[in-house]
């Protein structure tokens, strides 16, 4: 193979009235040599003018090789013609090589809305997929583009939303006009340069993922398309779960921190927030919900996400002081206990958590505590056991997963993280994914001096999983430091993703 290949061209005309477009669409198989790297489709139309249309990464293959997708759109106008027929070749530039697909020297060619062009060698190819699935998409629509030479007689899609424990095929319908969109193409099919067009809708429901592999019978031999032995793939956005302790108002530049939280939340798609030492006026006891921190970054967001909130004690003298989830998935119950002996709204012992039963639409339910745990030396131990018992109770059949997020005031590897290893029923994901060797040392084989490995490790802010869950971390980043989105607090935050064990 080369270091750049094209699959397929697709050049189509739509008409609604009174809007006419043409569509380049352009899909490239690139080796992945570096990380750094440029890809882009040099190109001309009717005009002979010579035009450079960047590539994007499309989706990765396996660690060699990924997909590069270029695609452009033209409307037609008094003063802009549309490209017509189009004259390309494509480019690859990485550490300072070079590296070419022009079809042999002579460049590739595709004729204004004669739809899809399957590179020499490719019989058979999934086109137009993609590998990402919406909050709310619960079908995925599969397009697969055939060498009429072939004479396929049936084009099926084997599929599976379980990580092929089951098994489910489609067939594929023969689509007699090229449809893109809400604009019909008057491209036809089997269109000019021999090509069919066969499609399937497959109804994945709220699966997480779906896999899929495309088989063809046909009067000559054809090797299916199966993604080089991986398989194709779609998948929703893994879920993400941020914890972060506010500092009760004590910042300078408050409100512009508070700001800062909620544009991290938006762009980093966070799904679910646990926020610690929230903070709302005192006002005689009585609070005072509009200078609430919680509602705050929540009414800055995009779209405002499911609020629970409660609070154990006066802080800083002058703050109700608490404790805070956001989801952006529905609430299907929520619940606040104090964890500690001590309920006297006036001492710092006084400890509150949240309990969020969140509906996952992939999963199903989940329960989220958002905890402010004491000190070792002032209640930590009594105040763990009493939020394990409180979420054990909690974990019925239906859960699928239980975190215990925030604050624990507990280094990593002191006495107090000993107990939670010691508990065997709770892990830090956090380490999970960024030391998976130490963390197999300290939950899986729990080995003598194992605290020892943690003694640069200053986090005091965790999210444990409880084991056995139907979740995986596979990610983990520290967040509100000075080299990402900037310090808002005395404490980091820490964004962990998840996807379905």
């Amino acid at each position: 193979m080369n270091e750049i290949n094209l699959l397929y061209a697709r050049n189509t005309i739509a008409r609604k009235d009174p809007v006419v477009r043409q569509d380049l669409v352009f899909l490239l198989l690139v080796d992945n040599l570096a990380f750094e790297k440029q890809i882009d489709v040099q190109w001309a139309g009717e005009d002979g003018v010579w035009r450079t249309l960047p590539a994007s990464h499309h989706q990765t293959i396996d660690e060699d090789r990924e997909y590069w997708l270029a695609r452009a759109s033209f409307e037609l106008g008094a003063n802009r013609p549309l490209p017509g027929n189009v004259e390309f070749a494509v480019r690859y530039r990485v550490a300072g090589a070079e590296y070419w697909d022009n079809h042999g020297g002579t460049n590739y060619s595709i004729e204004a809305d004669s739809g899809i062009l399957l590179a020499d060698d490719r019989p058979l190819l999934n086109v137009e997929f993609d590998g990402h699935l919406a909050d709310r998409q619960s079908v995925v629509p599969v397009v697969v583009a055939v060498a009429r030479r072939l004479e396929a007689r049936k084009v099926t899609v084997n599929w599976s939303d379980d990580r092929w424990q089951t098994n489910h095929q489609m067939a594929c319908r023969y689509r007699r006009n090229y449809w893109d969109g809400e604009y019909a193409s008057n491209a036809r099919n089997p269109n000019q340069y021999g090509c069919q067009v066969w499609e399937a809708a497959l109804p994945v429901g709220e699966a997480y993922r779906v896999d899929y592999r495309i088989s063809c019978e046909a009067r000559r031999p054809v090797a299916d398309d199966d993604n080089f032995g991986r398989h194709h793939s779609a998948r929703r956005r893994p879920l993400g779960v941020l914890i972060l302790n506010l500092h009760c108002c004590q910042e300078e530049n408050q409100d512009q921190k508070l700001s800062q939280i909620a544009r991290a939340i938006d762009e980093l798609d966070v799904d679910i927030v646990c926020l610690q030492e929230v903070a709302e006026l005192w006002n005689g006891g009585r609070g005072d919900w509009q200078t609430n921190t919680a509602r705050i970054i929540n009414a800055r967001l995009r779209s405002p996400y499911h609020l629970v909130t409660d609070w154990s004690h006066l802080g800083f003298e002058r703050f109700r002081e608490g404790v805070a989830v956001l989801s952006r998935h529905p609430v299907e119950r929520h619940e606040a206990r104090y964890v500690s002996e001590s309920r006297d709204p006036y001492s710092i012992h006084s400890r509150k958590v949240v309990m969020a039963r969140v509906l996952v639409p992939w999963l199903g339910p989940i329960n989220v505590f958002s905890s402010h745990l004491s000190w070792w030396e002032d209640g930590f131990a009594e105040q763990f056991a009493n939020l394990r018992a409180w979420a054990a109770d909690q974990h019925g059949r239906e859960v699928r997963a239980s975190l215990l997020c925030g604050d624990f005031n507990i280094k990593a590897g002191a006495r107090g993280y000993q107990l939670v290893a010691a508990s065997t029923e709770y892990e830090d994901q956090y380490l999970a994914v960024r030391s998976p060797q130490t963390f197999a040392r300290v939950f899986a084989s729990g080995e003598a001096g194992w605290e020892a490995l943690l003694d640069d490790d200053q986090r005091i802010d965790y999210v444990f999983l409880r084991k056995g869950s139907d979740l995986r971390a596979i990610s983990a980043r520290e967040l509100f430091t000075a080299d990402d989105y900037g310090t808002v607090s005395d404490h980091p935050g820490y964004l962990v993703t998840f996807e379905p064990r």
